[in-house]
């Protein structure tokens, strides 16, 4: 018999998986943070054998390195991966036995990256499940534009290939088991449910229903924005990234917070955004501990400028910490838990703002007032519609053009809160009068305020 555990990362959208027998396992695509992969294997009471990539990633850091070499695992990473260390290097159609009847088979899926190896767990020679990475997702595939612009369309083609091989070669009741597509931006557009099979992917994927042209055409029309930190993740992955340290940072005081702003170096508010919004360290920014945290504190920051922490409790510091070292953030300069009120010196106040709802802003429009309607969402969303009159800035480009948005307080929203709060809290550290949206998109219609599109 065999077992296949999966290890989900909400925070990036990706998953790494455990599979093997009653002895032996392979990891494939593990976390940077291994402990708690070490830890699944042991809760099996099986030996890792093996650590599989499926390619050079570009949306996080790899632990599979370090797994390797703390469990004595062979680290199998697709051929033509061009990396700086020793690795067993796998080509299309080689094999490795995990366990008694457990082989795992390489397929040589090009498309993500022109190198992406895709492996079938075949038990007594039959697949019994796809480890697709970032080849076949769930009704998608992931993005071909990661690399290179100029191999964009071909790895598109690729791709379409790609997908069409594997429902050839395996059945239709074979689970498919992507690294990428829970909220990864790896994904070429955004998945919806959480599990499949080769047959329904046959029958629902864009990449199996459509025909090459049309489906290269559509999506690379529906690609989005890729976030700046992915610059940083396949270079950092080829040279073979250090162990993580997740030892507790130094703890600040009001005093050192005030000077690390001073310097200009990052504070961030790991705490909700209500919380942020009634009292805050002047010039800290909001990035919420249970949203996107590494995604959007990444995307924003300027690589390598020292970030310092600020939350609830020692826990929410370690969670985040832990995330953040997945995208190679890897030593917060500092941190700082409890009262806000301990984060600033004596004398100082903490800063605040409003929070509102769409049928706030809709009454204060009424009143004839003078505002400026802040739209932070992505190209994709505001394509569906948006509030007339508003300015549009996505989130990721709004600390290096805070100064395009009109004079006057702002009310700034995204489709659900989460990114207003960050939007909000940029703006308030530039000084601005703001007021952060607090609410879904969809109650702006309901609050009458007019929508225009295009």
């Amino acid at each position: 018999m065999f077992f296949v555990d999966t290890l989900e990362f909400e925070g990036l959208g990706n998953r790494s998986y455990l599979a093997g027998g009653p002895r032996a396992a392979v990891v494939v695509d593990p976390p940077r943070d291994i402990d708690q992969v070490i830890a699944a294997a042991a809760r099996r009471g099986v030996r890792i054998a093996y650590v599989a990539e499926t390619h050079v990633h570009n949306d996080y850091v790899t632990g599979g390195l370090e797994l390797a070499r703390v469990t004595g695992a062979q680290y199998l990473v697709p051929a033509g991966a061009h990396v700086s260390f020793a690795r067993t290097a796998v080509a299309d159609g080689d094999t490795a036995g995990v366990d008694t009847g457990l082989v795992l088979r390489a397929i040589a899926t090009p498309g993500h990256t022109p190198h992406h190896t895709s492996y079938v767990l075949e038990e007594d020679g039959r697949g019994v499940a796809a480890f697709t990475g970032g080849s076949l997702l769930i009704g998608t595939v992931g993005r071909p534009d990661l690399v290179e612009p100029r191999l964009t369309e071909q790895l598109a083609r690729a791709q379409h290939a790609s997908a069409h091989r594997l429902v050839a070669e395996l059945d239709d009741e074979v689970p498919v088991l992507p690294t990428h597509g829970f909220g990864s931006f790896c994904s070429s557009s955004q998945a919806e449910g959480d599990a499949t099979t080769i047959g329904k992917e046959r029958t629902s994927n864009d990449a199996l229903t459509l025909d090459v042209d049309t489906f290269v055409a559509q999506m690379l029309a529906g690609l989005e924005d890729v976030p700046a930190y992915y610059a940083h993740m396949g270079p950092a992955n080829a040279a073979g990234p250090a162990p993580v340290d997740l030892t507790p940072p130094r703890r600040a005081n009001g005093e050192e917070i005030a000077s690390r702003l001073a310097a200009g170096e990052w504070v961030v508010d790991l705490r909700s955004r209500m919380a942020f919004a009634d009292g805050h360290v002047a010039g800290s920014f909001n990035f919420e501990g249970d949203g996107k945290l590494a995604t959007y504190l990444a995307w924003l920051i300027p690589w390598g400028k020292p970030v310092t922490l600020l939350a609830d409790t020692p826990e929410q510091i370690a969670d985040a910490q832990r995330e953040l070292a997945r995208v190679g953030i890897d030593r917060p300069a500092a941190a700082a838990t409890g009262d806000p009120a301990g984060w600033i010196r004596a004398g100082e106040q903490l800063a605040s703002f409003p929070r509102a709802r769409f049928a706030d802003l809709a009454d204060v429009r009424e009143r004839g007032d003078d505002v400026v309607v802040l739209d932070v969402r992505r190209d994709s969303e505001r394509a569906g519609g948006f509030i007339e009159g508003s300015v549009h800035i996505p989130i990721h480009e709004l600390h290096g053009r805070i100064g395009e948005v009109p004079d006057g307080t702002v009310w700034v929203h995204c489709a659900g809160g989460m990114r207003a709060a960050i939007a909000a809290s940029l703006l308030d550290a530039a000084g601005r009068d703001v007021v952060a949206v607090d609410d879904g998109f969809d109650a702006a219609t309901d609050a009458g305020l007019p929508l225009a599109s295009g």
